[in-house]
């Protein structure tokens, strides 16, 4: 007889970390709201697939419920500073409706109208919704989109007030001579963030008029992670390097990061380790992925650790720019089985942001600082870093490599 080594559940183990079970609870949650083909919604997001490109699904992301809290079903920030469990937020995204429809991504639908002015709001936006069917509930998980309820095919959508855009993002929409990099930097330096700008450039808002088109939402989230921290890296090189080195830490979700400043010009790494029966490993070992940049930029996309290595590239050249120093950083991310369901690379940007926000433990040599971080690291997950450390391109350059004044 042969044993079958995973046993796969089948919703009723019960176990409050089940992701079949948070599943579940979700559907019967949102279920009663669900059975109905029509709704007035506050809609916080729109959403653009990627599959079939150019031909992709776009819709709006509205609760059937209309509610003074429907904004929440789309705040990564809020889900952070709150500490949101992964079931809340299962909850929460469960209460969305994705009504969407199929379009070329440089066609002109009514529909589309809808979206362009949902994404340049800068609040949720009241719309009445029309389906062709009852949604069906599904709970779709993503690694670096957040994971989104039950779809459903939009007959018609109207929008019910007046959308609040402000006159900086009516500008950047209006000014059809401008490229969406242009438009991206600028309208984040005027402080709006990333999440926003991700459905404005996801909607096909920003660029120059003639090439303008709808972005995969998966796309575009990447893509506003990498515009904005390559802008801030321009700024951040001719700041002088960090006095000590420096080792922040934080947790989220199962997610943990170590972050190490280092005096050094800016470069940057990051380990990804899955530890043991964490999500996407089943293995009695750890697995890592790892990519990195040195000071001249990278020419290729992060393949490893994909959208989480520009997430947390992000929060790490904001932390830069507020301290008006530049640094070599080394990024060391554990995934343990508590972070049981994909999020998202939201999880990957704000938990990085967090880290850089707690106290920093402080050194005047690098083995001093490698020494406290493997201390660390041995005893919290029983995992040995030197691994990583041997690997570790930024640490072979910092260590190895001869500096100019050592000429002198």
């Amino acid at each position: 007889m042969s044993v079958n080594k995973k046993i796969i559940c089948k919703g009723t183990c019960g176990k409050a970390d089940c992701p079949v079970c948070i599943r579940l609870k979700a559907m019967y949650k949102a279920k009663p709201v669900l059975l109905k083909d029509n709704f007035f919604g506050s809609t916080p997001n729109i959403f653009v697939g990627r599959f079939g490109y150019p031909n992709v699904n776009v819709g709006i992301l509205s609760p059937t419920e209309n509610l003074d809290t429907s904004y929440l079903c789309d705040a990564p920030k809020e889900w952070a500073n709150s500490k949101l469990k992964i079931p809340d937020i299962i909850d929460l995204r469960a209460r969305l409706v994705n009504s969407r429809t199929n379009v070329d991504v440089k066609k002109k639908i009514k529909f589309l109208d809808v979206a362009k002015e949902t994404a340049m709001s800068i609040k949720p936006v009241d719309v009445e919704v029309n389906l062709e069917k009852k949604p069906i509930f599904s709970m779709n998980y993503e690694q670096v989109a957040i994971p989104m309820g039950s779809n459903a095919r939009i007959k018609s959508a109207e929008i019910t007030e007046n959308v609040n855009v402000k006159k900086k993002v009516q500008k950047a929409v209006d000014e059809t001579d401008v490229n969406a990099t242009k438009a991206i930097n600028s309208l984040d330096k005027s402080g709006y963030d990333e999440y926003f700008l991700t459905k404005l450039l996801s909607a096909g808002n920003v660029g120059i008029g003639a090439n303008r088109k709808l972005v995969p939402t998966r796309y575009a989230i990447t893509a506003v992670d990498d515009l904005i921290s390559k802008e801030h890296l321009k700024e951040i090189k001719t700041f002088n390097v960090i006095e000590n080195y420096e080792v922040y830490y934080a947790n989220n979700l199962g997610n943990h990061y170590i972050v190490i400043l280092l005096p050094d010009v800016f470069s940057y790494e990051l380990f990804e380790t899955y530890l043991p029966e964490s999500i996407w490993n089943d293995n009695s070992l750890a697995e890592t992925g790892t990519d990195f940049e040195t000071y001249d930029g990278r020419t290729t996309y992060a393949e490893n650790c994909t959208g989480g290595y520009y997430a947390a590239r992000i929060a790490i050249t904001k932390k830069l720019l507020s301290m008006k120093k530049q640094a070599t950083v080394l990024v060391f991310r554990f995934i343990t089985d508590e972070y049981f369901a994909p999020l998202g690379v939201w999880n990957c940007r704000e938990t990085t942001k967090m880290s850089l926000e707690s106290k920093p433990v402080k050194f005047s040599d690098i083995n001093l600082s490698l020494k406290y971080v493997w201390a660390f690291v041995k005893k919290k997950f029983g995992y040995d870093i030197n691994e990583l450390y041997k690997v570790s391109k930024i640490l072979a350059i910092v260590t190895k490599q001869k500096k100019l004044h050592q000429f002198s």
